[in-house]
């Protein structure tokens, strides 16, 4: 077996080994097999069956998760747009971890490099520069889409429980994947007029749910810089797009966005729907989150200003 094939498939589970020879951009299909796997397991669908309470754990799942990635991978983690403690920090850490997106400093470390070379030659994952498909599903399976930039996120690696959960993201999907089948199987046992098994909430809860989950974070590298409009001139191509908002929970509003990262709002207006800015409304009246930051009243009235007419148009840039 070679160096680089060993190298590979210790990856699969200590993410952080070889990091430093980490750095081109071709398809590493060794790499690119654990996420083969999970698109594959969707087909198992037609051995488990459905029943509504997979479809309904799928959804909520679904919705949970994309709270973790939107509000704390995204807003929290890589734009520090809130506080909250330490405990909290990691629960939200762990339940984005689920999402198979990785460990919540990569994430934080490619997005920060995003905003700063946004559409630009090292932005890893823009359309503009590398198309449609690599932008969506191609980025991630090369090495330099693969590491971790630590020298991005030297704010987070102060706290090792965070550092670790990066380093071994593997762990946690597949412990929340068994954990999905052992509630399956005691469902089945317990309450077996509810049709489901271990198998069907492991396929429903897991593999279509994180699958579905998967495609629509990405559709904001993707088609969050292609279609819809922008409200702000930008140096980028970034748009603000309600359908994406909606299946987001908020984060198609990217031209917002790109316009005030450090805001822990998207929807800079009332009728801009922003589900996860209302959800860390809630949790700041609890007190498990707190300072906020708005978006400041010179960009909402630099927003509200008739725009010119390139940035009416619709579409691709």
């Amino acid at each position: 077996m070679s160096r680089a094939v060993w190298l590979n498939l210790v990856r699969w589970f200590d993410s952080d080994a070889g990091n430093q020879d980490s750095s081109g951009t071709g398809f590493n299909w060794l790499r690119l097999l654990p996420f083969l796997v999970l698109h594959g397991g969707c087909l198992l669908v037609f051995v488990s069956g459905v029943s509504a309470v997979a479809i309904g754990v799928c959804i909520v799942l679904f919705l949970v998760r994309m709270f973790a990635i939107t509000a704390f991978y995204h807003r929290y983690f890589a734009h520090k747009s809130f506080r909250t403690g330490r405990l909290t920090q990691f629960l939200f850490a762990v339940i984005g971890n689920t999402s198979m997106q990785r460990g919540a400093l990569w994430w934080a470390a490619h997005h920060r490099t995003h905003h700063q070379h946004a559409d630009q030659e090292l932005d890893l994952h823009s359309p503009v520069r590398r198309g449609f498909w690599w932008s969506h599903v191609g980025w991630f399976s090369c090495d330099a889409g693969f590491k971790t930039d630590y020298s991005r996120i030297g704010d987070w690696t102060r706290f090792p429980e965070l550092v670790w959960l990066n380093r071994f993201d593997s762990l946690v999907p597949i412990l929340f994947g068994v954990a999905l089948f052992l509630t399956g199987a005691w469902l089945e046992a317990r309450y077996p007029q509810l049709g489901t098994n271990g198998l069907q909430l492991l396929v429903w809860g897991f593999f279509i749910s994180t699958v579905c989950l998967f495609h629509a974070t990405v559709t904001i590298n993707s088609l969050g810089h292609m279609w819809g409009k922008r409200r702000f001139d930008t140096p980028d191509s970034s748009r603000n797009n309600p359908w994406l908002a909606l299946l987001t929970l908020g984060e198609g509003w990217h031209n917002n966005h790109h316009r005030w990262p450090a805001s822990a709002r998207q929807g800079f207006y009332w009728w801009e729907i922003d589900i996860s800015w209302y959800l860390l409304k809630l949790l700041s009246w609890t007190g498990l989150i707190w300072d906020l930051r708005p978006v400041p009243a010179r960009v909402l009235a630099e927003g509200r200003k008739p725009k010119p007419a390139h940035l009416e148009e619709q579409g691709n840039a």
